[in-house]
């Protein structure tokens, strides 16, 4: 059922052209270049064989009443034209439920991402762009641990633990299809980490599958507005909450968003608006009160 989610968001929502920079500069929720949640094969900008000028995001979500409100402060350097990589803080407030105190912590998250093929590699224009990259999440204070640390006897056994993923992504930008050129972005990770480490930790690793797609309209003043969604597939258990039959599960994560260029070419601020769909009920009893969240992204480079 996520699979064919997945497939169906990809599907509905494939449309028209916008330049690669548009997305290029673009930064996503743990300070990756791409969508809202999603990477992209694209790496942030930067000349050939130097460093390029950083770029920051600052990225806020209403996550819900038990998961409170979440923030994310991001900065990616991208390196000759084909490397990038960042270091992204979250952070968060407490929601004012009483399973609450399981999401209050923030963490750290480290990432890197390398393009190993070039989009239209060989004068080829269907080939895409194909990166490889990683993420990890550090001091993650989130449900499974802070479960194990109060129910612990121990004292030395830590509230904190971490979480990451590896992934290939390939992303193409269509223009051979006239009046109707259009983006797409698929991937799979590994990762042992629930909803991106917002609920903490998965019980094991494993492979997940993930895609993008959006189209432009041409807004007032020579601005752009980029309507796009993405799915995201979680690992249906989290680690501490038991797995089977019965123990909670998650759902896949969705988003819509729009993303808003003030001046179609050289224009370093980008601004995101969206919703999410993260965890609703996720057992009997049990609702995360997650779905139809509302979030806010702005990314500048300099």
């Amino acid at each position: 059922m996520n699979t064919r989610k997945l497939w169906i968001a990809l599907i509905l929502f494939a449309a028209t052209l916008f330049p690669q920079t548009l997305f290029a500069q673009g930064l996503n929720w743990e300070g990756q270049t791409g969508a809202l949640l999603t990477p992209f094969a694209y790496t942030a900008a930067s000349p050939a064989n130097k460093f390029g000028k950083p770029e920051v995001a600052f990225h806020y979500l209403n996550t819900g009443p038990v998961i409170g409100n979440d923030y994310q402060l991001s900065l990616t350097e991208g390196i000759a034209k084909r490397f990038e990589i960042g270091y992204t803080a979250a952070f968060s407030s407490a929601g004012s439920k009483p399973l609450s105190y399981l999401f209050a912590d923030g963490f750290s998250e480290f990432h890197g991402k390398a393009t190993v093929v070039d989009e239209n590699a060989g004068k080829n224009k269907w080939v895409p762009a194909i990166a490889v990259g990683a993420i990890g999440r550090v001091g993650v204070q989130r449900v499974g641990q802070v479960v194990a640390y109060l129910s612990a006897d121990d004292p030395t056994v830590s509230k904190s633990s971490k979480n990451g993923d590896f992934y290939i992504v390939a992303t193409k930008t269509v223009t051979q299809v006239k009046n109707f050129p259009f983006v797409l972005s698929f991937g799979e990770k590994v990762t042992n980490a629930s909803v991106l480490g917002v609920a903490g930790n998965a019980p094991h690793w494993q492979g997940r599958l993930f895609g993008a797609a959006a189209f432009v309209v041409n807004g007032p003043k020579k601005s752009a507005l980029i309507f796009g969604s993405e799915a995201l597939q979680e690992p249906h258990y989290v680690e501490g909450l038991g797995s089977g039959p019965g123990a909670p599960t998650i759902p896949t994560s969705l988003s819509y968003f729009v993303r808003v260029v003030p001046h179609i070419e050289g224009s370093p601020l980008q601004v995101d608006l969206g919703v999410a769909q993260f965890a609703g009920k996720i057992a009997p009893g049990v609702d995360l009160q997650a779905r139809a969240r509302v979030g806010l992204g702005i990314s500048y480079h300099f």
